[in-house]
C-alpha cells in the first residue's frame, strides 16, 4: 500500500512538471540530404551547424519527433537528446552529459559549433552547459521553448499540496522559484559568449508559471507567441508541435528577422 501511494505521487507529480524527453539518438552523420522546405521566408539549412533537440524531464522519445522531422526536412542534421534518468537527477549533472553528447556529435559531423534547440527543462541543462562547461565555445544558436529559466511556481505548488519536496525529484526542486540553482544560473550574464540566444514562450503553458519566467535579460531575442498571434493556443507540450512556434525556430536558426507565422500548421 505505501509502495502504491509512493508510486501515485511520483506519477501526479510527474504529470505536473515538464513533460516529454527524448530518445537519445545516435549523433547525425557527416553526410546528410540536402531536402528543404519552401515557405514565404525560403530559409535553407545550407551549411548549417547539426542541430540537437535537448528534452525535458519525464517523457517519451516521440514527443519531440515532430519538430525533429520539421528540421530534418529543412535539410538540417538533427538528434535528439535524453536527459540521463528521464531528467530526474541534478540538472548540473544532466549538463556534464549533456557535453560529452555535444562532442559526439561535433566528432561525427566535423562541425565546429551545433545548435541547441531546447524544450523545458532541457533550456537549463543547455544553459548550464554553455555558461559553465565551455559550451559558449560549441555552440551557436541556442533556442528555449517553454523553459522555466527564473523557476516555475508550479514546482512549488507540489510542496504545498503535501506531496512532499518536488516528491523526492532532484530536478523540480532545482526549478522551483528561489532554488540555489537557479541562484547560481542566473548569477552575473544571463547570455554569456558569442552564442545567439533566443527564447519562446506562450501564455497558455500550464506548467511555467508566471510565463515571463521564461524569458532571459542581457540581450536574447525573447518571443511571445501571442505577441504576434493573438488567437494562437499554445500549451506546453504544444511549443514542440504547433507550426507558428516552428517558424520562429527555424528564422532564429537561420538569424532571420523574427516573424512567425500565425497560419503555419
Amino acid at each position: 500500500m505505501l509502495l502504491r501511494t509512493i508510486l501515485a505521487a511520483t506519477t501526479a507529480a510527474a504529470a505536473l512538471l515538464v513533460p516529454a524527453t527524448a530518445a537519445h539518438a545516435a549523433p547525425p552523420r557527416a553526410t546528410t540530404t540536402s531536402a528543404t522546405t519552401a515557405d514565404e521566408t525560403s530559409l535553407t539549412a545550407a551549411g548549417a551547424n547539426p542541430v540537437i533537440v535537448v528534452g525535458g524531464l519525464i517523457g517519451i522519445s516521440i514527443a519531440y519527433e515532430p519538430i525533429a522531422a520539421r528540421l530534418r526536412a529543412d535539410g538540417y542534421r538533427v538528434s535528439i537528446y535524453q536527459l540521463p534518468n528521464l531528467g530526474v537527477g541534478d540538472i548540473r549533472e544532466s549538463a556534464r552529459a549533456l557535453s560529452s553528447y555535444v562532442n559526439q556529435v561535433r566528432a561525427a559531423t566535423g562541425a565546429a559549433k551545433v545548435d541547441l534547440v531546447t524544450h523545458s527543462e532541457g533550456g537549463l541543462v543547455s544553459r548550464w552547459y554553455v555558461k559553465f562547461l565551455g559550451g559558449a565555445d560549441k555552440v551557436d544558436h541556442y533556442i528555449s521553448l517553454g523553459s522555466p529559466q527564473y523557476g516555475t511556481y508550479v514546482a512549488n505548488i507540489i510542496n504545498f499540496v503535501g506531496l512532499g519536496s518536488c516528491v523526492g525529484i532532484v530536478a523540480c526542486q532545482q526549478m522551483s522559484i528561489g532554488s540555489s540553482f537557479l541562484a547560481d544560473l542566473n548569477g552575473g550574464d544571463d547570455t554569456p559568449g558569442t552564442v545567439r540566444w533566443t527564447t519562446v514562450r506562450t501564455w497558455q503553458d500550464e506548467l511555467v508559471r508566471p510565463v515571463d519566467n521564461a524569458v532571459l535579460a542581457d540581450g536574447a531575442s525573447n518571443v511571445l507567441v501571442q505577441a504576434w498571434c493573438p488567437l494562437r493556443i499554445v500549451g506546453h507540450l504544444g511549443l514542440v508541435l504547433d507550426g507558428t512556434t516552428y517558424t520562429i525556430v527555424r528564422q532564429a536558426l537561420a538569424d532571420a528577422a523574427i516573424r512567425p507565422n500565425c497560419f503555419a500548421l
